[in-house]
């Protein structure tokens, strides 16, 4: 791609929605605008105007001043360019790791609180297992294949906060959950045989729950509507839900109706191609045969 034609892409996904600062999160207003300043400060100290700062990082200049009066959420792009362009050290780019958290609203951030209060919950996996589901030993797994490598301290941390998530399993009165999952996510034996084959056990631990049904959505299953990725709704004992989707809305969480129907469609839809939970338990124990 041309210096011309990246310019375009980033101009144009600077333009998409999902990456205005949400008014109501008073930490993530903090963190964009203290990024802003930061950035304006380095730009005017060297000497540039945003207009040039634009045309060298690949961004509009209206896109500039949006992001430096903290009104624009940047993208890891534009943060790294522009630590190259003003010879930041690595400084600039550094904000990402606070940026990202605030690319997603704060209810996003609380995900723990809200499947806590959740009396509803729906959730169809691609490409892994729910971390619902998974035990410390496949979670431990997952943690330590990550790259850029954890910190053995970083992956133990989150392995416990994942499993700290499923006493939403021991909540009374006990909440309905279902979880569909894609046949490919089972065979992958992360972890090696054994932490295999007690994911596989939990599964079935897990499906036998009178609240919980769990199902597996077959390979042979040639399209649905979860192919673009991972799709949640929760409901509420206020009749207020919160869903989000990989493929819809920009990934970020929404309590929109119209959105919300959009998204239990999709879920219903993928639920009726899956397996039945019986089926789906049958299927799980045969894997664990093979095994």
């Amino acid at each position: 791609m041309s210096v011309d034609g990246e310019a375009v892409r980033l101009r144009g996904e600077a333009d998409e929605p999902g990456w205005e600062v949400d008014p109501d999160d008073e930490w993530g207003v903090a963190v964009i605008a203290t990024v802003g300043r930061q950035l304006k400060l380095r730009r005017e100290a060297a000497g540039m105007r945003a207009a040039e700062f634009g045309v060298a990082v690949g961004y509009g200049e209206d896109l500039v001043y949006k992001v430096e009066g903290g009104k624009r959420i940047p993208r890891q792009e534009y943060l790294d360019k522009a630590d190259e362009v003003l010879g930041a050290g690595g400084l600039i780019a550094a904000t990402w790791e606070d940026v990202k958290k605030v690319r997603y609203p704060k209810r996003l951030r609380e995900l723990a609180k809200l499947e806590a209060q959740a009396v509803e919950m729906g959730v169809y996996e691609s490409h892994s297992l729910n971390g619902l589901l998974q035990t410390p030993e496949h979670a431990r797994a997952l943690f330590t294949a990550r790259q850029p490598p954890y910190t053995p301290e970083e992956v133990e941390r989150l392995v416990v906060a994942r499993v700290a998530r499923q006493s939403i399993f021991d909540r009374s009165p006990a909440p309905a959950l279902s979880f569909v999952q894609e046949e490919a996510a089972l065979r992958r034996p992360i972890g090696g045989t054994m932490v295999w084959r007690q994911q596989l056990e939990r599964l079935l631990d897990v499906g036998r729950l009178h609240n919980v049904t769990i199902q597996v959505m077959p390979l042979h299953c040639e399209a649905h509507p979860g192919l673009d990725g991972r799709i949640e709704v929760l409901k509420f004992v206020d009749g207020m839900a919160v869903g989000r989707s990989d493929g819809a809305f920009n990934g970020r969480p929404t309590s929109d109706p119209k959105d919300l129907r959009i998204l239990e469609l999709r879920y219903s839809t993928i639920r009726a191609q899956a397996l039945s939970p019986r089926d789906s338990l049958v299927f799980i124990e045969q894997l664990l045969g093979e095994t």
